[in-house]
């Protein structure tokens, strides 16, 4: 897979067809597992010529990428905005960009965001908090309903924290468990990014949403007295993107029951309240540092190997280029495509189970938008979303990661995965502001490649 952000020149040993993926079968129609270990001693070779070599090997490292890897976080505001008013009329070009990014796959869909703690299911003799801006109906529902049901989906509800009310947390729960397909649930996330209650204003309320201090042990206090009035199903969290309070999360997961989904959010850059100097200010050559997708990988392993060792898994279920809804000739660069392929790579490589994408209207990372011609649905796609099904035609699921070694690398970045099937696919990315000539050299025990 070759991605870049300026022309590449592309120069081959033999004729091969350049697509969106190198796939490498093994020599003869019933090739078996051993061939493995032959072909380790015959490793493909990719060299970039005067800046760097790329040996692929066959040890594969790390978990297998999970099915429904590759998730979208979508604010519970956009639903209809995506997906139609109609349950009976759903938007097509949406429900087909939802399976791109998830070939023959279920795809775990997040519904919330900031939208999380603005939401409400009316509730018999409770006035209308005044934070809260959307109010969810039957009609929406059957939207949510029959969305989930053309696209065989799983879903992680947010459920309203902030607003304090068990009674209203309750209702929206058992709103959405009635409505959707059973089953169809993967779990309930209470609240969102609570480290931001005592910090900020509720909504438009003019009030913090908890009084300070408010803390992880208050927020793990919160978490126990709504879940035992929410149905009993598995619950996710806590959805967190203050790493401060990631090291509280062992305490957490003591506290927390029916939890079956650890949640965290990463965004490597941030358009408020950042100066022009700091790396996390939004600029592409800060998009495509290492520091925006190793760095952000590294900095929740530690927390991928506690939610493993529990038996949780564990979910980047907000992630995007940066904070506060992107930046304009960033966010929408397709730039933001080579990070997005990196990123999700990345969290692979140090075993997070799953990423989920934020998408809104009006965010300048939006990964697409639709509107209606005479009575017919238009898609417009955003570079960054051609970045996640690039990943998703590189990793399929169960497709384990291979060990990679570059000298000199010179801003190309290469991963490799061997598919259940055998097959082995190459990505190459240049996040350097020069263009490469890239010679690919394959092993002599290949057959046939693409």
């Amino acid at each position: 897979v070759l991605v870049n952000d300026l022309p590449m020149r592309i120069r081959l040993l033999r004729p091969l067809i350049i697509a969106l993926a190198l796939i490498f079968a093994a020599c003869g129609a019933g090739a078996s597992s051993s061939h493995s270990s032959a072909q380790a001693a015959t490793a493909l070779s990719v060299t970039v010529p005067r800046t760097a070599t790329v040996t692929v090997s066959s040890a594969t490292q790390g978990r297998p990428i999970a099915p429904g890897f590759v998730g979208l976080s979508i604010e519970l505001s956009a639903v209809q905005r995506y997906a139609g008013t109609s349950p009976g009329a759903l938007n097509p070009v949406f429900l087909q960009l939802v399976r791109n990014l998830n070939p023959a796959q279920s795809p775990v869909l997040r519904l919330g965001g900031d939208s999380t703690d603005l939401t409400w299911w009316p509730v018999t003799g409770m006035r209308q908090p005044i934070a809260v801006r959307i109010t969810l109906t039957p009609a929406w529902m059957r939207v949510i309903s029959a969305m989930t049901r053309a696209l065989s989906a799983r879903l992680i509800p947010g459920i309203d924290l902030e607003a304090g009310s068990t009674k209203l947390a309750s209702a929206e729960a058992r709103a959405f468990a009635s409505a959707v397909p059973a089953g169809s649930i993967a779990a309930l996330e209470l609240g969102n990014e609570p480290e931001l209650y005592a910090q900020f204003t509720w909504g438009r309320s003019g009030k913090l949403g908890r009084p300070r201090p408010y803390g992880p042990p208050q927020y793990d206090s919160d978490v126990t007295t709504f879940a035992s009035v929410l149905p009993p199903l598995p619950l996710a969290g806590p959805a967190l993107g203050a790493p401060s309070w990631f090291l509280k999360l062992r305490q957490f997961i003591a506290s927390a029951p029916r939890l079956a989904v650890i949640t965290l959010h990463r965004y490597p850059l941030q358009e408020c309240y950042v100066p022009k100097s700091s790396p996390k200010f939004p600029t592409i050559a800060n998009m495509l540092a290492p520091a925006a997708t190793t760095g952000e990988a590294n900095s929740v392993a530690p927390y991928t190997r506690l939610a493993h060792a529990h038996r949780l898994a564990i979910r980047i279920d907000e992630m995007n280029t940066v904070s506060c809804g992107g930046a304009p000739g960033v966010s929408d660069a397709f730039a933001s495509a080579l990070w997005a392929t990196d990123a999700l790579f990345e969290m692979a490589r140090v075993g997070v189970d799953g990423v989920n994408i934020h998408t809104y209207p009006g965010a300048t990372y939006e990964l697409f938008t639709f509107k209606q011609v005479n009575g017919k649905w238009v898609g417009t796609v955003k570079p960054e979303y051609y970045g996640l099904m690039l990943f998703a035609q590189a990793a399929p699921p169960g497709s384990r990661l291979l060990a990679v070694n570059i000298s000199r690398h010179g801003g190309v970045k290469a991963w490799a995965t061997r598919a259940p099937d055998g097959s082995t696919r190459v990505t190459l990315a240049n996040h350097s502001p020069t263009a490469q000539t890239i010679t690919l050299k394959t092993p002599s025990s290949v057959a046939t490649a693409t």
